[in-house]
């Protein structure tokens, strides 16, 4: 996908939120003066837009600040700062480790957060950019779900490692790791079970699946995804912390950010988190996963229509 495309596409995908709360915000930017009430109006706004109360009020007093020492005096230029500090705030602090040979991918989160949908998407956005993938159906405790991600394989056209249904996780991830190798595949894109597990059990689960990778590939490489719904915003953040400590994750898939119009709960997914916002999900079609770009998010939210 090009440059203009992946900008298109985000800014599409984004039109809902931009035009519902951020379209306050941009008023507000256009209207004219810097005082007290823009600051409160901006922070109310984007608490409105879903980035969560501390984060709104955390972007206001960098705002704050960054208009008294750059001696910002119009709001056009205030939005320009506002706009620098999110992409800063969301930029990540290294890029995801592809170097193993292959490269593993373990996807995690809740069911109904569009994660096998992801998995295929993905699949796809590293099969246009020339890699050999491989998918593997861990998750192999809820029904169907090892024929459902068969189905997105046969579509994207990438072979695909399964188990009969209640089969060990670790042992289907292990096989497929296996065959990767053997098979000089690049990226391996695991599924796993979408249970609300205690943490106990999830850490036990997922740690076994690492050692399982590690013991079929030492040269792996293994990245762990959460895949949190954008439309549950605030509330997908809060749900997210039960996976995080427990799974050693490393990464967010943030979906349907098109869906809703509360889409500023992305920008507080690193902050609350901990985690880079590495893929975003911006409508149904295979190419609406996209890879996550700071700069083109901010410009998408506050593109004036």
């Amino acid at each position: 996908m090009g440059l203009f495309s992946r900008k298109k596409k985000l800014d599409d995908g984004l039109a809902k939120t931009r035009k519902g709360f951020f379209a306050g915000i941009m008023e507000m930017m256009n209207a004219g003066s810097i005082d007290d009430s823009f600051y409160d109006d901006l922070e109310e706004q984007l608490i409105l837009a879903d980035t969560g109360a501390d984060e709104a009020v955390r972007l206001v007093e960098e705002l704050h600040a960054r208009v008294k020492a750059d001696r910002i005096k119009t709001a056009s230029d205030a939005l320009a700062a506002l706009k620098d500090i999110i992409t800063h705030e969301m930029e990540a602090d290294s890029p995801m480790d592809l170097s193993g040979h292959p490269a593993v991918i373990l996807v995690i989160g809740v069911n109904g957060v569009g994660k096998t949908t992801s998995i295929a998407k993905l699949a796809h956005l590293y099969k246009e950019q020339g890699k050999k993938v491989m998918l593997a159906a861990g998750d192999t405790f809820r029904a169907a779900a090892a024929e459902q991600l068969s189905i997105w394989a046969d579509q994207v056209e990438v072979p695909i490692v399964k188990h009969s249904e209640g089969a060990d996780p670790a042992a289907v991830i292990f096989d497929a790791v296996k065959s990767a190798e053997a098979h000089n595949c690049d990226v391996v894109i695991c599924d796993t079970a979408g249970r609300l597990h205690n943490k106990q059990n999830l850490m036990s689960e997922l740690s076994k699946i690492s050692r399982s990778v590690n013991k079929a590939c030492p040269a792996a490489s293994v990245e762990t995804l959460l895949v949190l719904d954008a439309i549950t915003g605030q509330n997908a953040i809060s749900q997210a912390t039960q996976f995080i400590s427990a799974a050693n994750a490393t990464g967010i898939i943030l979906t349907k950010l098109d869906g809703t119009a509360k889409g500023g709960a992305a920008i507080s997914v690193k902050q609350k988190l901990g985690l880079p916002v590495r893929f975003v999900g911006v409508g149904e079609g295979m190419d609406d996963l996209m890879e996550f770009a700071p700069a083109d998010f901010a410009d998408a939210l506050f593109r004036e229509e």
